[in-house]
This record gives structure tokens, C-alpha cells and sequence, in this order.
């Protein structure tokens, strides 16, 4: 794709300018949003391809936009926030946020993470010629338009849970390890965030599982990673 539109959702004037003059600098396109309530509005009027969030915002929680967004979007959200905590991070990468990047932060370390979202971005939109539908057992991947299915009903997907659920399908019957997925999915910036892949296997599952405490398609190995089963 050509460069992205970006929405920087963001009140503290300081990071804002930081953020808008580095996607200046870069030639990114972006508009900015000051409340929770512009930002939802932007997001609908402006189908931006990616959005900066900080979580605390003046009018509503970031997490609340991160639902209200998800309920109707498969934007890539990343967090800009100052909340440190492990909780919040989980709180909101549970809620549907894709990446989540702590106040202060570094501008290499920013633009590194918005090239990692953007790359998974195109590797969705690009099409693959050669085995272009995965099967296994009722579940189904639509490498061309991006999409997956289970038992005849499309899956909506994060991008993050799209991605992992790719990763898993090319490499079944193997199993990955926590450090290779994490590398994989989010770049060497996350190398072996155990917690957040954890949250979002657990979100995939529930989506293809029938029964999440006795999966049918991936399996977890205890302090190792996870394989996908190969079905009949």
C-alpha cells in the first residue's frame, strides 16, 4: 500500500506535535483528534488506516474507544499511553489494540513499531497465487481477500489474531515457539511478550473453539508455545 493515513488520537499538546511532526518528517498523511469523541467521529468519516491512541483522554477511556472501534473496524490500533502497568497493557491488547508503546518513548522506537504494523497491513492485502485457500477440518483462510471462516461462518478478526491465526496454519503440525511468534508477529521490539500472546490466543480461541478448555485446533505446550492439529 501507499503510505498510510494515520489518526493520532492524542490531548497532551507536547506529544501530539512530537508525534504529527514526525509523520511530517516521514511524509506520512494524518489528521488528529483531541477527544474520544473525535476520534470516533474521524474513524468513521476518515477511514484511516491506523491509529495512534492515548489512553487517557479528557471525555472517555481509551479502552472504550478500542471496543466502540472493534465493533465495526479491523483497524490497526496502537497505544500511546504513559500506563506502564502490565493490567492496563492486557486491558487494552484484550480489548482489540494491536501494539502498545510507553510514554516516553523514543521516535526510532515509534517508527519501528508503525513500520511493523504497516508491513502486517500489507502482507494481509497481498495477495498469494499459489495455495491461496488453507483447509483444515471446518476451519478455512482466504489468503486473497483476508479472511477466515469456521464451520461456514466468517471469523472477525483482529489483525493481530489474523496474523497469528496465518502463522499457526502455514506451520501446522509444528510446534512455535512463544519467542519465534512474538518475533514473527510483532518484530524483535517484542521479543518474547509471553503475557500479550497469551491474551490474544486466548481471543483467537474463543472465536474457533467451540470449547476453549478443550481446543480443537490449537494446542498449547506449557512453557514452549503453541501447534496447530492437523484434522482429518
Amino acid at each position: 500500500m501507499n503510505k498510510p493515513m494515520i489518526l493520532i488520537v492524542e490531548d497532551d499538546a507536547a506529544v501530539r506535535n512530537l508525534i504529527s511532526t514526525t509523520l511530517k518528517m516521514q511524509n506520512y498523511k494524518f489528521h488528529v483528534a483531541t477527544t474520544g469523541s473525535q476520534a470516533l467521529l474521524e474513524a468513521v468519516s476518515n477511514q484511516p488506516d491506523i491509529m495512534l491512541l492515548d489512553l487517557g483522554l479528557p471525555d472517555m477511556d481509551g479502552v472504550e474507544i478500542i471496543t466502540k472501534v472493534r465493533s465495526w473496524s479491523n483497524m490497526p490500533i496502537i497505544v500511546i499511553s504513559a500506563r506502564c502497568e502490565d493490567r492496563d497493557k492486557i486491558e487494552a491488547l484484550d480489548a482489540g489494540a494491536d501494539d502498545y508503546i510507553t510514554k516516553p518513548f523514543s521516535v526510532e522506537e515509534f517508527l519501528a513499531r508503525l513500520r511493523v504494523t504497516i508491513r502486517r497491513i500489507n502482507c494481509v492485502q497481498t495477495p498469494h497465487k499459489e495455495n491461496s485457500i488453507f483447509v483444515n477440518g471446518e476451519l478455512k483462510i482466504d489468503y486473497v481477500s483476508g479472511c477466515a471462516y469456521c464451520r461456514g461462518k466468517e471469523l472477525h478478526l483482529t489483525p493481530i489474531e489474523y496474523k497469528l491465526l496465518c502463522l499457526l496454519a502455514k506451520n501446522i503440525g509444528k510446534v512455535l515457539t512463544h519467542t519465534y511468534i512474538t518475533r514473527e508477529v510483532w518484530g524483535n521490539a517484542w521479543d518474547n511478550n509471553v503475557a500479550s500472546l497469551r491474551v490474544f490466543m486466548a481471543t483467537l480461541r474463543k472465536k474457533i473453539e467451540i470449547d476453549t478448555a478443550n481446543p480443537e485446533y490449537i494446542q498449547t505446550h506449557i512453557g514452549i508455545g503453541y501447534r496447530m492439529l492437523k484434522l482429518d
